[in-house]
């Protein structure tokens, strides 16, 4: 397989997982310090969305330093399409708590 910027298995893969992993943290760390955030569920589902986000960068970020160290290549196509389709849900479960909390109020949540 052609080996691609941020591909697993790869530094910059790492970096982007590091990233995305820091980034879910912050955005967790800033909806938990607004005042009455709970009272809000729309707004407590991004936050839980937030955090398997986080999970999943970070299981990542390990495997990607394991696949580093070892030197071994996750460039197999079975591979590759789990990252894909554990991406794939992960992105729309973010945006589906994020048009949750922007409709909240018509939807009576």
């Amino acid at each position: 397989m052609k080996e691609l910027v941020g591909s697993p298995g790869t530094v910059s893969g790492l970096m982007l997982r590091i990233g995305q992993c820091g980034f879910a943290a912050a955005a967790i760390g800033a909806m938990t310090s607004a005042a009455g955030f709970s009272s809000y569920t729309a707004f407590c589902y991004l936050i839980a969305s937030m955090g398997l986000q986080m999970l999943w960068s970070f299981g990542l970020a390990c495997l990607d330093i394991y696949a580093l160290r070892r030197k071994r290549d996750l460039q197999n196509p079975v591979l590759v399409s789990l990252f894909v389709v554990g991406d794939w849900f992960k992105t729309c479960r973010s945006r589906l708590c994020y048009h949750l909390r922007l409709h909240a109020p018509q939807l009576g949540l």
